[in-house]
């Protein structure tokens, strides 16, 4: 599914880096730990997170994260969307909570992975 088929299915709220909805999504990963998504998070997947400063786009950037939502209702300052919207990188908000988006975006994925 595309970053704009998901944003679309989970009512998500875009920010910024509308020029990367058509990227791929072929994983999800939860995390506000920037250390364990350097570490863990694999390449296309949609992060979901509560954090809001800049470092998010950096670590979403090194990890090729297909995007970025920002959940639990926060709100991110403008540094962090201009710098997105700089770097091409779909950024999200919701103020669904990061379980429920996790597993909303599951059944999302594995239903296309059952259909394929």
């Amino acid at each position: 599914m595309t970053v704009a088929e998901i944003a679309q299915a989970l009512g998500l709220r875009l920010l910024a880096g509308a020029g990367g909805l058509d990227r791929e999504v072929r994983y999800g990963y939860a995390s506000d730990l920037l250390s364990d998504v350097v570490a863990r998070a694999p390449k296309g997947c949609l992060w979901l997170t509560l954090q809001t400063h800049e470092n998010v786009v950096a670590v979403a950037l090194l990890v090729d994260a297909a995007g970025v939502v920002i959940t639990g209702g926060r709100e991110p300052g403008a540094n962090i969307c201009s710098r997105a919207e700089a770097e091409g990188l779909p950024l999200f908000a919701s103020p669904a909570s990061t379980f429920e988006l996790s597993g909303r975006l599951y059944a999302l994925l594995a239903g296309e992975k059952r259909g394929a």
